[in-house]
């Protein structure tokens, strides 16, 4: 009896012990839990180790949950969490105004590339859209406009029986594919920014959506088609040159010697934004933009920050390019809207 009453105490005790290091919790560890939503693109950055252990040495401990960029500024309920940090400022500005936040922090930011095979680089460069690693939109929209197939394209060694079409994320919800709208639909209009729906510009720039098919929701899933499924699936592919240069710089062997990076011209530069809704976060972004050992990490992840000379330093040797030259700006989040939506009504 004795021996049992014994047991049912040490029982309450460790149970105690339990409850009461649960209570504490990040108290007890001295660790601050910081939950933000992210475009998908930036997950491996924020699950690498050393990313971690980094955060760590500041008492945080950063979790995070993916969507869509758009997504995030539009659908996802950001109530539960401490930051939202999608790829783009507009998006970032609109989650600002809503959510009442009093400042961004824009730590990281990488230009839209093109990813594609030697093969499609050597069939467009006859047709006049590629000039070493410059991917003409102009004469791509002219093409497009053309319905030009793969297999008409004079010498090519890509003989499917598909149109010439960058694949993309769906417009509604990826920002990768809003930028991608943004530098067409700027072409389309005569070298300008739009300045909401046009109907002249959305029906030149609709079909470069819709004739695609399916697309995904996030810039991570295509991207992943392109590396292991190779030309036949998906000849040229719309993305983020972190993605592409994340690969370069791990030498992992995910970017093959048949593969290539193209840069649109004009392109523009995704914004990589965060949006603080309290305190912790608050450091968060601060750390991501101002500490020097988080600068270096993101390089290593293929962006670039604010210090030129880490990235430069990676991309030595490789088809990175060093100087970005003729870059636009996206239209307002508002003014991008409208045109998306004016596509989504009439033509998707």
């Amino acid at each position: 009896m004795r021996r049992r009453l014994l047991g049912v105490a040490l029982a309450v005790l460790l149970g105690g012990a339990v409850v009461a290091a649960l209570v504490l919790g990040n108290q007890g560890s001295g660790v601050t839990v910081v939950r933000g939503v992210i475009g998908s693109e930036k997950k491996s950055f924020f699950d690498d180790p050393e990313v971690k252990a980094a955060f760590a040495k500041h008492g945080l401990q950063v979790e995070v949950d993916t969507a869509g960029s758009r997504e995030i500024a539009t659908s996802v309920d950001l109530g539960a969490y401490s930051f939202a940090f999608p790829s783009s400022a507009p998006a970032a500005e609109k989650i600002k105004k809503e959510r009442g936040a009093t400042r961004t922090f824009a730590p990281f930011f990488s230009p839209m590339a093109v990813a594609t095979f030697e093969p499609i680089v050597t069939a467009l460069t006859r047709a006049g859209v590629v000039d070493g690693t410059t991917f003409d939109i102009k004469r791509y929209l002219e093409m497009t406009a053309e319905g030009t197939r793969w297999d008409a394209l004079p010498g090519s060694a890509y003989q499917a029986r598909k149109r010439v079409l960058l694949t993309t994320t769906d417009i509604r919800t990826s920002n990768s594919a809003a930028m991608y709208l943004a530098l067409t639909s700027y072409v389309a209009n005569g070298d300008d920014v739009i300045q909401g729906a046009d109907a002249k510009v959305a029906q030149r720039v609709a079909p470069l959506f819709l004739d695609q098919g399916y697309s995904e929701s996030t810039s991570e899933a295509p991207f992943e088609d392109y590396l292991a499924m190779g030309m036949g699936k998906t000849p040229m592919i719309m993305i983020y040159e972190a993605q592409y240069a994340a690969h370069l710089f791990a030498g992992d062997g995910a970017v093959r010697p048949e593969m290539r990076l193209l840069y649109p011209s004009p392109t523009v530069l995704s914004k990589h934004t965060l949006v603080p809704f309290d305190q912790d976060a608050n450091e968060v972004g601060r750390l991501l933009t101002e500490d020097p050992e988080f600068a270096a990490l993101a390089a290593r992840h293929g962006f670039r920050t604010a210090n030129p000379g880490v990235f430069a330093g990676l991309a030595q040797g490789t088809p990175l390019t060093r100087d970005l030259v003729d870059v636009v700006e996206p239209p307002t989040y508002d003014h991008l809207e409208q045109l998306v939506a004016m596509i989504e009504e009439r033509y998707l």
